[in-house]
């Protein structure tokens, strides 16, 4: 970038509160008319307004209006980078660089930017009169300038930032990738600087932008420079972490009121911590001060670059010696690098076998018995895992607790790439392992299933065959409306789900749905029992507690009932209870031969409670 160089190209240390670039109130007002302009936002920009105000522009109208100046260039010079209609009101900030004619500025002409490679700088002259008489066709009144991005970059350099704010600014006729790059740099630089510009003692811009050789959706790399050697009030680390998170904020909004797709990267430094870096050679900072392009400096960045330059930064011996000292320390690298690999295999091992072990329903091992846990639950009990797939296992553990214990100092490359062989195929082989036991809990919950529902009838219904349950859970229970339609074909579904297992065709939307209409039907059946029909009672004696905590017991024989209380005996009939006595109990116990029955009937209940009220039953 040696082309063309200001005269006075050494930063200026200027007041911030007037300094250029740094943004105020709205700065291109005459873009008020163009609302829908995704670059209209206020740069900032210090200039005088001209002596007529700028005429209105409508944005759909301009377009329209130079629509076919625009192919016709681009047509003709097919390495054209953009064009552009300049704000109007940065007419006068260009009148040195242009030489405006006194004339020209009272006409407030539209000022037409065509950016150009800077290897066609020197074409210029046969290039400008050319597009000026493609533009008399579309705009008599119109003024062209024609720059290269070592323009851009120079008006940096020389700190004439307010130039570059009100090129990136302008309404994008055609453009690939350069201006819209530029425009959402200067747009995050703005609000950054009118968040806290005493902060900021550089923005700069880098990469591939400044290298040329950016495209419409290249990242766009900028770093800012955060002057800490005044900070008093927080310690320096606060301010960096504060400052940074609210400049990260402000990148979606730049991005979203710049319209492009490009990516804003933006690095954050401490100036002291930069400038430390550079003392110490770190690459990434000497190639920053080199290439990079200010935006905005307050005397910091330029300093940098111009001393860089002439020769003036130099590396530290320390660093040259830190910087050899990475040539021989690559094989300690490289070897804890090979062991980390080996750990992360490890964990690629061993998590998922966890997982197994969790879905066969056990915790989750630790490393130290993992081992013998899952041989004793995947390759004994539930016979998933074969020796050779539990061997893979045990290796992977072995050499993790070598590593562990500091005795495995190396691992090199070629057995990193057997064991993340092994480890695939091992991984391959859980996968199918999983599918083995789902399949099994599925049978074993369909079974479950099965056995609770048909366990719950035969305690109701008595101890019958499936067949007999059936008929007799329709008959009693279905046909009488004590139960629901749908609960005869939920208990059929219950017989085709467990006919299914041994077939292997059941799957888990059957046994979900299955179980889901099983519980139904339980809760039915369970508040069925509770509500009438049988009540049991452990050895055919059941104890009332009625009329103020009195207790009795009820004795079930096969013909009678008596209730016992104290020395007290009373038969319980049909009609209620009668007075009795201890030989009439006893007689009745030899005739039914001490049996007993564990079974109320819903008439006893009903007779008892006409003669002694209401009671409770302690089973």
């Amino acid at each position: 970038m040696t082309k063309k160089v200001s005269k006075d190209s050494s930063p200026k240390h200027q007041n911030t509160s007037s300094i250029k670039g740094v943004p105020s109130l709205p700065l291109l007002s005459s873009m008020q008319n163009m609302p829908k302009m995704p670059y209209g936002l206020p740069s900032g920009m210090p200039i005088q307004p001209a002596a007529q105000a700028p005429k209105q522009i409508d944005p759909e109208a301009i377009k329209a209006q130079f629509e076919a100046f625009k192919k016709e260039v681009v047509k003709k010079y097919k390495f054209t980078v953009a064009l552009g209609i300049v704000p109007p009101n940065a007419l006068p900030l260009f009148d040195e660089d242009e030489q405006f004619p006194k004339e020209v500025i009272q006409q407030q002409p539209t000022m037409m930017l065509m950016v150009i490679p800077e290897d066609e700088y020197k074409n210029i002259p046969k290039i400008k009169p050319e597009v000026i008489k493609m533009l008399k066709q579309a705009e008599q009144n119109s003024w062209l300038m024609i720059k290269t991005p070592v323009d851009f970059w120079n008006y940096g350099l020389d700190s004439r930032f307010e130039f570059i704010d009100a090129l990136s600014a302008s309404f994008p006729l055609y453009d690939n990738g350069f201006l819209g790059a530029l425009r959402v740099a200067s747009i995050h630089k703005s609000l950054v600087l009118r968040k806290f510009d005493k902060y900021v003692a550089s923005y700069v811009i880098a990469g591939s932008l400044v290298r040329g050789t950016a495209g419409k959706d290249s990242d766009v790399d900028v770093f800012v420079v955060v002057d800490d050697t005044d900070v008093k009030r927080m310690p320096r680390l606060e301010l960096l972490e504060k400052l940074r998170g609210m400049i990260y904020d402000y990148i979606r909004e730049a991005t979203a009121l710049a319209g492009v797709s490009n990516i804003l990267n933006v690095q954050v430094y401490l100036l002291t911590d930069f400038w430390q870096s550079v003392k110490d050679a770190h690459p990434v900072h000497f190639t920053f001060i080199r290439d990079g392009i200010p935006l905005y400096d307050r005397g910091t960045f330029i300093p940098w670059k111009l001393l860089l330059k002439m020769g003036k930064i130099k590396p530290s011996p320390e660093a040259i010696e830190l910087y050899m000292k990475q040539g021989e320390q690559t094989e300690e690298f490289v070897k804890r690098r090979l062991l980390d690999a080996m750990v992360d295999i490890y964990w690629g091992i061993v998590t998922p076998t966890q997982a197994l072990m969790m879905l066969a329903g056990e915790a989750p091992p630790v490393p130290k018995t993992m081992v013998e846990e899952v041989k004793r639950i995947l390759v004994q009990r539930e016979k998933v895992m074969s020796q050779s797939q539990l061997e893979i296992l045990s290796k992977a553990v072995t050499l993790y607790k070598d590593y562990e214990h500091a005795k495995l100092k190396e691992f090199p490359g070629k057995e990193v790439d057997q064991l993340l062989k092994e480890s695939k195929e091992y991984n391959k082989a859980l996968k199918e392992m999983q599918k083995k036991l789902e399949k099994k809990l599925q049978e074993k919950s369909a079974e479950e299933i099965y056995g609770s529902v048909f366990s719950l009838l035969r305690t109701i219904l008595g101890n019958k065959s499936q067949e007999e349950l059936v008929k007799t859970f329709d008959i009693q229970l279905v046909k009488k409306g004590k139960m629901q339609h749908r609960f005869s074909s939920v208990l059929r579904e219950l017989i085709s789900v467990k006919g299914k297992i041994k077939s292997g065709k059941l799957n888990q939307k059957e046994v979900e749905k299955s179980k889901a209409d099983a519980i139904e039907l339980v809760n039915s059946l369970v508040e069925y029992g509770q509500r009438a029909d049988i009540i049991k009672a452990e050895k055919g004696t059941i104890q009332i507690s009625y009329a103020n905590n009195r207790k009795a017991e009820l004795v079930l024989l096969d013909n009678h009932a008596f209730l016992v209380e104290g020395s007290s005996f009373r038969k319980l009939s049909a009609s209620g209870l009668e007075q009795s006595s201890q030989a009439e109990f006893e007689k009745a116990m030899q005739e039914n031969k001490g049996a007993l029955h564990s079974s109320l009937s819903s008439d006893i209940l009903n007779a008892l409670q006409k003669s002694i009220g209401s009671f409770s039953v302690v089973l």
